[in-house]
């Protein structure tokens, strides 16, 4: 993977980081992108701090210009993106919430970011992908999305992540052939500031199935659902 270059969003802390620190520790280029600049730089420096190569990038997945600039910025420097990690998500759903009682605007904006975000950047970067001959899209998506076990509760959440995986297998089918590969995984409950401190699983648990989707050889799964690099059900 030397030299391959990787966007992630929601990169300076987290699962992001850790997907970004991770994927540079394997010779990827890396693109740490959040909507803080300066929270983007202080983690891609941590990065080189490690000697790998990594570069911030201001970017704000709810706004079509910034996701524009990114992309020129891209073209510009290394041609296109090969890997498309799609971290970056909120869960603003109040505790105990219920489809009839949550505002609109939970749901607005819950999609705005986890569904509607990684489609942009799709539609940004992945035809240069197919050009290219060769593309990893990684989405972050979660069990509260899974339709065999949906249940009551954070419903924004829950619909945003159903929906996430509904794109994620349409844009695999229609990649068939084009050795870009799409996939969605759900990383379990992590000790990070969304999960809490007493999740079940380190960071870095959390993050190895993504990095393990982002560095697929050609020929690996494409339209699935992940959960420690084991197939699970939509």
């Amino acid at each position: 993977m030397d030299k391959r270059v990787a966007v992630v969003t929601g990169a300076n802390r987290g699962l992001g980081y850790e997907v970004s620190r991770q994927l540079a520790s394997r010779g990827v280029r890396v693109l740490l992108c959040c909507r803080d600049a300066a929270k983007a730089e202080a983690a891609a420096e941590r990065i080189r701090y490690e000697n790998g190569d990594a570069l911030a990038f201001s970017l704000d997945v709810t706004d079509a210009v910034s996701i524009a600039a990114l992309a020129r910025q891209i073209e510009d420097n290394f041609g296109a993106a090969d890997i498309l990690v799609n971290n970056a998500g909120i869960l603003i759903d109040p505790e105990g919430s219920r489809v009839l009682d949550s505002s609109f605007d939970t749901y607005r904006q819950t999609l705005d970011v986890n569904l509607f975000g990684p489609l942009r950047l799709c539609l940004a970067l992945v035809a240069g992908m197919r050009e290219n001959g060769f593309g990893r899209v990684v989405n972050f998506s979660s069990g509260l999305g899974q339709l065999s076990e949906m249940g009551a509760g954070t419903p924004a959440y829950r619909i945003s992540k159903a929906a996430l995986n509904a794109l994620t297998r349409t844009l695999a089918a229609e990649l068939t052939g084009a050795n870009v590969l799409v996939n969605a995984l759900c990383p379990g409950w992590v000790r990070t500031d969304m999960g809490g401190p007493q999740a079940a699983r380190s960071i870095e648990q959390g993050a190895d199935t993504a990095v393990w989707l982002a560095t697929l050889p050609d020929g690996g799964p494409s339209g699935g659902f992940f959960r420690d690099r084991k197939s699970i059900a939509w």
